[in-house]
């Protein structure tokens, strides 16, 4: 017979996206992806007006849309839907969150950087950018532990990573120096915020998401004697 049962706390399931969406707490789970979301966004207008390096993926739209007339949050739009088609070849399902990710983080990139200005000391610069990194680990632990599927640039590191049997390190790793290698080319704006993101980014996820995992009603199939 078939009953549900909780997943344990802090624990990520592999649901595809119709199971996602029926495994319960959607009063919890809805907001907290949209709060990650936007803060996400909000943390990339951050490291912009910061003025010292971008994440790897923001290296390349910077260095995008100096040459077409669109904004960041446009560009951030774009490469989402762009890696979605990636998508395909490697089967990944996306979710609510995943669609919800390719749009909402670029219009509240834009949104902030509407009414969030350079500051002129390097102290506050600074500050911007290490909240940027911070705040960034904290938006990437709610939006995932929310449970409605993987972002746009997650998804391909786990595709490419299970299609080729290499570790999501490795891949990662390949897929952000890649992007920044484009976006320098492009003129894209790389320093020592990049760095601080790249070493950062993954330890403050990795503490900040287990207490974020929202538990799930999964089902659970019992067989009868």
């Amino acid at each position: 017979m078939s009953s549900t049962v909780h997943t344990p706390r802090g624990t990520l399931s592999d649901l595809g996206p119709v199971e996602q969406l029926r495994a319960g707490r959607l009063g919890r789970r809805v907001p907290q992806l949209l709060v990650g979301l936007v803060l996400y966004g909000v943390t990339l207008a951050f490291m912009v007006r910061g003025a010292l390096g971008l994440a790897p993926w923001d290296v390349l739209h910077s260095g995008f849309i100096r040459h077409v007339p669109i904004t960041l949050g446009q560009a951030v739009i774009l490469f989402s839907f762009l890696v979605l088609v990636l998508w395909i070849p490697l089967r990944e399902k996306p979710g609510i969150g995943t669609l919800l990710n390719a749009v909402v983080v670029g219009l509240a990139a834009d949104a902030t950087l509407a009414v969030l200005a350079e500051p002129d000391g390097l102290a506050a610069r600074v500050g911007l950018t290490v909240a940027g990194v911070v705040l960034n680990g904290l938006a990437t632990a709610l939006y995932i532990g929310a449970q409605l599927g993987r972002g746009p640039r997650d998804g391909l590191m786990t595709g490419f990573a299970r299609r080729t049997g290499l570790s999501l390190r490795l891949v990662r790793t390949v897929l952000e120096v890649t992007v920044v290698v484009l976006g320098l080319l492009l003129g894209g704006a790389l320093g020592v915020g990049t760095v601080l993101y790249a070493v950062a980014i993954g330890p403050l996820t990795q503490v900040m998401l287990p207490p974020l995992v929202v538990p799930l009603r999964v089902p659970d199939v019992v067989s009868g004697g």
